[in-house]
């Protein structure tokens, strides 16, 4: 589902004529943008314009599903089951998980969104406008080169050409990078011998490469002394949980937000390796709209 409506689609949603729905932005009256010369408008901000006109008796909006979804991290992970938290997870990466807070089939989206000025804030913007979510910072962590044991001749992404690589899926923020990557050094995955299928979690590409299923994957630093990997550093990134602000307080983020600022989880962090704590619990965004 795209995250915006052509002026088509906002008239059927409205079940008003295309004409009338150009007065309505043209007038001011209905959030939009304009692009190459084309009027889009916000899917999240059109229902929350929506929602703000109503009128009548107000019905409280059914409680979200316990469910974190987006990226794996697996010191999050450790972290929502060591905080008794209750929170089910759905890994399938950070635009995964934007969907899913999008449509509400989710409390919670970890995100690792690399973007020109920063990290995740554009997208979360990008994909729900203002509405109330909580850009919540987890950990800054180190990504690269994961190397299968005994390979040592990896030194850049240059060096992957014609080797054995695991790639993430398409929906997970650090493929996205990976794929950028490649171009950057004016190379795509033509020029690499691809295992087929993919590894959907960090942890489930570490696997693969301990069990020298490939050579090489772009994971987790975090993850190399644990698997015995190589790791050739890259990019340093930011971790973010995307929370609405209607779930935060709720006992079972709080759960998880208790523990993320206790010196347990600082010395989980440590006995992983390659995890940045300073930052925890800075508030990157937070939406206006209720």
């Amino acid at each position: 589902m795209s995250q915006y409506l052509t002026t088509r689609e906002l008239a059927d949603l409205l079940r008003i004529g295309e004409r009338k729905a150009y007065d309505l932005a043209s007038s001011g009256e209905v959030p939009c943008v304009r692009a190459m010369g084309k009027l889009l408008f916000p899917r999240a901000e059109i229902i929350a314009w929506l929602n703000a006109s109503r009128s009548g008796p107000q019905v409280a909006e059914p409680p979200l599903p316990p469910i974190v979804a987006g990226s794996h991290d697996p010191l999050l992970d450790w972290a929502l089951r060591e905080s008794g938290s209750g929170l089910a997870t759905y890994y399938d990466g950070s635009f995964d998980g934007l969907t899913r807070l999008s449509d509400r089939s989710a409390q919670a989206a970890v995100l690792h969104i690399h973007e020109e000025d920063g990290f995740n804030t554009s997208s979360l913007r990008d994909a729900l406008g203002e509405a109330p979510v909580i850009l919540y910072e987890v950990a800054r962590r180190e990504r690269g080169l994961l190397l299968a044991p005994g390979v040592s001749d990896i030194k850049s992404f240059e060096d992957l050409k014609s080797r054995r690589v695991i790639l993430r899926q398409d929906s997970a923020a650090s493929q996205h990078l990976f794929d950028a990557q490649l171009s950057a050094h004016d190379m795509s995955r033509d020029d690499l011998d691809i295992c087929p299928g993919c590894a959907r979690t960090e942890e489930e590409l570490a696997i693969a490469l301990h069990d020298q299923k490939a050579e090489a994957g772009f994971g987790l630093g975090a993850l190399a002394g644990l698997y015995d990997l190589g790791f050739v550093p890259t990019h340093s990134e930011r971790l973010d949980l995307a929370i609405w602000r209607r779930s935060f307080f709720d006992p079972p983020i709080q759960k998880l937000m208790t523990l993320l600022h206790s010196d347990q989880f600082t010395q989980r962090a440590l006995e992983f390796g390659g995890y940045d704590l300073s930052g925890t619990g800075t508030i990157h965004h937070n939406g206006a709209s209720e």
